[in-house]
């Protein structure tokens, strides 16, 4: 089981203070985030990708290289790559090189992003939005794996005789999970291939996203990759945690009721009641993430997003510390109790290289 945190890199004022991080703020922010996540234990830091305000993520390659060089363990991902409005061909050379920097400590998630307007900034219809996906990242695969690849598909110019450089590390391209908050034909896609699917399991209620993760895991078996249990699933998640509950509700409760991503809609507690929001000690993060394997079986990944809604780094840095050194070793240690013998491990580099070249998963 795989732990870690994810950014959407919002630049957002802090309603305590009223002040607002620079873009320059926020990017190093971000570095030193991920940072701390390797230095208390965590796994993965996940980035999103973002080309409008108040987002400063809009090059993930960019940030996860910088990040790769000064880390030693951490797995490097996105927790979006828009692969509608990004060529598969720059995403297949970024994402490949990016694999050699950082030794294989890689992989990306694909999305298709909800932010309408960024469809024609990049030439793109949105009502193509699905279709594009589709088409994009079965030319993505063929360019990792494939030396040399013959192409003509509606979306973009074709190619003859194109080899994409570098080739992927080991042979082995970086594991690809395909995001979705409502969509399932994107569940469908990561199935039809023996991806990954991740659940953002964030706004909506959980019922939601099981019947995302369940229709991925029958057709995963469908496809005949394995059993259901064996589909690989990454689930999303939100916490602020204080040491006493009493404390995080009211520390956080500032930064819910002003925050635009919460919409100025439910109370805090009707929220942390109908989504996977915890707001609280230590022990009711475990208690709260150990029931989401009740609601969507064994799973291989736990991201956490952590820094958002205008918390300042300062608080961010404390919950890390919280987050890897009172709530994660009790989750790695009870989510691996009953854990059959068939369910996957998280993927990583080193095991899929050992597999074999040929595998993808």
């Amino acid at each position: 089981m795989q732990f870690g945190i994810f950014t959407v890199g919002d630049v957002t004022p802090d309603p305590t203070s009223a002040r607002t991080p620079t873009e320059h703020e926020r990017i190093k922010a971000m570095v030193a985030i991920a940072l701390k996540a390797e230095e208390v234990g965590l796994d993965v830091f996940a980035t999103g990708e973002h080309h409008n305000p108040p987002f400063v993520p809009s090059s993930p390659t960019t940030m996860l290289g910088y990040i790769a060089a000064r880390t030693e363990r951490l797995i490097l991902s996105t927790s979006t790559t828009l692969i509608t409005t990004n060529d598969p061909v720059k995403i297949a050379e970024d994402y490949a090189m990016l694999q050699h920097l950082a030794d294989g400590r890689v992989d990306l998630m694909m999305g298709r992003g909800n932010t309408g307007p960024v469809y024609p900034w990049f030439g793109k219809d949105i009502r193509d939005g699905i279709p594009l996906a589709v088409e994009n990242y079965a030319l993505l695969r063929r360019l990792w794996q494939e030396d040399v690849v013959d192409w003509e598909g509606k979306f973009r110019t074709p190619l003859q005789g194109f080899t994409s450089t570098p080739r992927p590390l080991d042979g082995v391209a970086p594991f690809v999970w395909h995001g979705s908050i409502r969509s399932p034909e994107i569940a469908e896609q990561a199935a039809f291939y023996g991806d990954g699917f991740f659940a953002n399991n964030i706004f909506w209620p959980k019922d939601h996203f099981r019947r995302l993760i369940d229709l991925y895991r029958r057709r995963f078996a469908h496809h005949g990759h394995g059993t259901p249990e064996q589909a690989v699933v990454g689930l999303g998640g939100q916490a602020f945690i204080r040491r006493n509950s009493q404390d995080a509700v009211r520390e956080f409760r500032p930064y819910f009721d002003n925050a635009p991503v919460y919409g100025h809609g439910p109370s805090l507690e009707e929220f942390t009641e109908q989504t996977p929001l915890t707001v609280g000690s230590p022990q009711e993060v475990i208690e709260k993430t150990l029931e989401f394997r009740e609601s969507f079986g064994h799973y291989q990944r736990q991201l956490f997003l952590m820094d958002h809604a205008g918390l300042p780094l300062k608080t961010v840095l404390e919950q890390l510390d919280l987050l890897g050194e009172e709530v994660v070793p009790v989750l790695r240690k009870e989510f691996a109790v009953g854990r059959p013998a068939e369910v996957p491990a998280g993927p990583t580099h080193a095991a899929r290289a050992a597999r074999g070249a040929g595998e993808q998963r």
